[in-house]
């Protein structure tokens, strides 16, 4: 066909308006077409069409099934289809296009007979495409995926080699992407994921020369199929597996590699950006906690895709998410500065949440929270306004620990508590604020209240929370009521999975302590030691170790515990080949430190002793346990060292008010110091203090 004949049936294949057929330099009307159509007299319209366009029974019939499939009468279109005989068309269609494969020269009459037979061929391979389509239409899903796989069958006869990159007919090329495009819509639509899976596959392994738009277009859906469909769909055959790749294990490591290949398509320009690939990445990756993955593909986008303060959200969130939160802080400050957006709610929340873990940054984490509150506005006013009280009385609690002042404290710590309830009184069933309250309480020395909440955490949540079991236990421990806090333990036990038992596993080894039952906590502890073992050899989906662990413990912290058991026991040798396992896996340890100086304390070697304290303070200068036992041992020099030991027991107490072990010892001070009131104040606030003190600071469950 001529440029014009050539424009002329594309205008036609694409405006059903335009009522003619064009084929072979020859044009006619559909007008009497149709009227032979709608009377049924298909095998008159196909010979008519035939003899006017002098075209085989095969393409004839193609046009007039494409023609009732415009005109919207799919059960006529599908009569009409019906009669194609797609086998004996492809044996033509390699007869004719298997020898004239055009050299690079003298492609000028090649070219040309080839341009006539893949216009011939797309007009059977559409028909068996609209074939499917009108199937599809009809609820015939099935019998429509077949069709449509067997237009994929036929090219691949085709095009033995797959389909050539240059000289191949648009529509033709357009018809091979529609159909591959289709098969796997077509088999999830009928129910058998399994077949859509190998229709994903083989869109994608196959040679069908697709433009980069369909190619994106297939792997994004086939992501969002491995995401979430929910059925498993395994690894690739080995039949497609090439030595030395990267092959995916699992459904999300195969979604994700889909979703990072696109992602590195809309870096380079090759594809227009999608924002749903982020939205579906940033999903895929939370799942398996390496979101701190994603801020590197964030920063690669292209500028102007991401607009800028959105890309500073997007990369604090997930930095926060893999525990980077000086970073993710940094990136929220720049997007909440005075020119940027300094009322996002958001963004205020975030940095509040970050604040809270922090007790240096609480005071600037009480300005985002209070900013959060005025800002929160719109439907959705009462729960932001509720997640601010909430952020606002964490931080202000840990504001507290700062303060020099009892009066301060005091006042902050009412602060604190006072947000709180009004957060739960604008979201009664928030579990979380449920939680928050029964640790403040706890905190505080509250027992009865602390209590309650804790129970009415578990009730909210249906005891899937670790953390709530762990709270109740911990409550019952300080309330001196062992047994009680053992069974709640061994129940929660029963409830968690055997990966998540690490944190419940060493408070049962600490109440067998607390109950002088040393051989079963170290059974305990022996036991905990070989699941953390077994735990580090098999972490995450990804073959890695999660970026943040809530609940986990890890191997230095069991054998530490171990050597303070072995201590406590006065079983010197075991107590320092445990601390020495523990020492290769941390090298740099305050709690290693302590323990070791406890253990020269307990066999007179005080100037070895003192030495680890103080070198564990230099690794932390906030470290109480070490402040007091120096204070301790400073006591015991004379006179003249009292005022040093006053004032390290209390800085240990303006950080630990509630450590009754500081006041003891500073009990002890002022004894010796002749300053009686003094001492009996502080031995009484450490008996009282002593009567409520947990297995374990209830600070380890946030």
């Amino acid at each position: 066909m001529s440029e014009g004949e050539s424009a002329e049936a594309d205008q036609f294949e694409n405006d059903p308006s335009v009522r003619q057929f064009v084929a072979n330099g020859i044009c006619m009307k559909t007008n009497e077409f149709e009227e032979k159509l709608d009377a049924g007299n298909i095998q008159e319209a196909e010979s008519a069409l035939r003899d006017g366009l002098s075209l085989n029974f095969e393409e004839a019939r193609a046009l007039l099934g494409k023609l009732e499939y415009q005109r919207g009468n799919l059960e006529s279109a599908l009569r009409v289809f019906d009669g194609i005989d797609l086998q004996a068309a492809v044996q033509r269609m390699q007869h004719s296009l298997g020898d004239k494969q055009p050299s690079k020269k003298g492609r000028s009459r090649s070219e040309s007979l080839s341009a006539v037979s893949q216009h011939a061929t797309n007009l059977v391979l559409e028909a068996i495409y609209l074939k499917a389509k009108s199937l599809q239409k009809l609820g015939k899903l099935p019998e429509a995926a077949q069709e449509c796989r067997s237009v994929l069958d036929a090219v691949e006869k085709i095009f033995t080699d797959g389909i050539p990159d240059v000289l191949v007919e648009n529509k033709l090329q357009e018809t091979v992407s529609h159909a591959v495009e289709l098969l796997p819509e077509l088999w999830k639509q009928a129910g058998n994921y399994t077949e859509a899976m190998s229709a994903y596959r083989r869109a994608l392994l196959s040679q069908w020369n697709l433009d980069n738009e369909c190619c994106a277009r297939v792997q994004k859906a086939f992501a969002v199929f491995l995401l979430y469909s929910g059925v498993e769909v395994g690894p690739p055959s080995l039949a497609v597996q090439i030595d030395g790749s990267y092959v995916p294990k699992n459904n999300l490591e195969e979604a994700i590699l889909l979703l990072m290949i696109l992602m590195r398509k809309f870096y380079l320009g090759k594809t227009k950006w999608d924002p749903s690939v982020l939205e579906h990445l940033t999903f895929s990756l939370s799942l398996c906690s390496q979101t701190s993955v994603l801020v590197k593909q964030i920063e690669e986008a292209i500028p102007g895709e991401i607009q800028r303060i959105e890309r500073w959200k997007a990369m604090a969130l997930s930095l926060s998410g893999a525990g980077q939160n000086s970073s993710a802080l940094d990136l929220l400050r720049m997007s909440l500065h005075k020119h940027e957006d300094p009322n996002d709610v958001m963004s205020l929340l975030l940095a509040a949440k970050i604040c809270s873990e922090n007790v240096l940054l609480a005071s600037e984490g009480v300005k985002y929270a209070q900013n959060a509150i005025a800002n929160s506005n719109g439907p959705n006013s009462s729960h932001l306004k509720g997640v601010g009280l909430r952020m606002l009385g964490l931080c202000l609690g840990k504001q507290a620990k700062l303060s020099s002042s009892d009066f301060e404290r005091s006042r902050l710590q009412s602060e604190a508590l006072k947000s709180l309830d009004s957060a739960l009184s604008l979201e009664p069933e928030n579990s979380d604020l449920i939680f928050e309250l029964g640790v403040h309480y706890a905190e505080h020395r509250n027992m009865d209240a602390a209590l309650r909440y804790a129970k009415q955490y578990l009730d909210a949540t249906g005891g899937s929370m670790i953390r709530g079991w762990r709270l109740l236990a911990l409550v019952l421990s300080s309330q001196q009521r062992f047994l009680e806090a053992e069974v709640v333990t061994d129940a929660a036990l029963d409830e968690t999975s055997k990966w998540d038992q690490g944190s419940l596993l060493r408070m049962k080894a600490k109440l067998k302590i607390s109950q002088s039952l040393h051989k079963d906590a170290i059974e305990t502890y022996r036991y905990l030691l070989a699941l953390v073992q077994a735990q580090r050899k098999s972490y995450g989906p990804l073959g890695v170790a999660p970026q943040v662990e809530d609940d986990n413990i890890d191997e230095h912290e069991v054998w530490h515990g171990l050597a303070k058991l072995y201590s406590i026991l006065s079983h010197w040798k075991d107590a320092e080949v445990c601390l020495e396992k523990a020492r290769t896996l941390k090298e740099y340890s305050a709690e290693s430190l302590h323990t070791e100086g406890v253990m020269h304390e307990k066999q007179g070697r005080v100037s070895e002793a003192l030495a680890a304290y103080i070198n564990a303070l230099l690794l932390e200068p906030k470290y109480v346990p070490c402040k007091i036992l120096i204070g301790n041992v400073m006591c015991k020099m004379g006179p003249k060292m009292l005022p040093v030991a006053r004032t390290l027991l209390s800085d240990a107490l303006r950080i630990e008010p509630t450590n009754y072990m500081a006041w003891y010892h500073l009990g002890i001070v002022h004894k010796d110091d002749g300053r009686i009131a003094d001492a009996v104040d502080c031995f009484q606030a450490a008996s009282v203090l002593e009567e409520s003190e947990p297995i374990e600071s209830f600070s380890t469950i946030r």
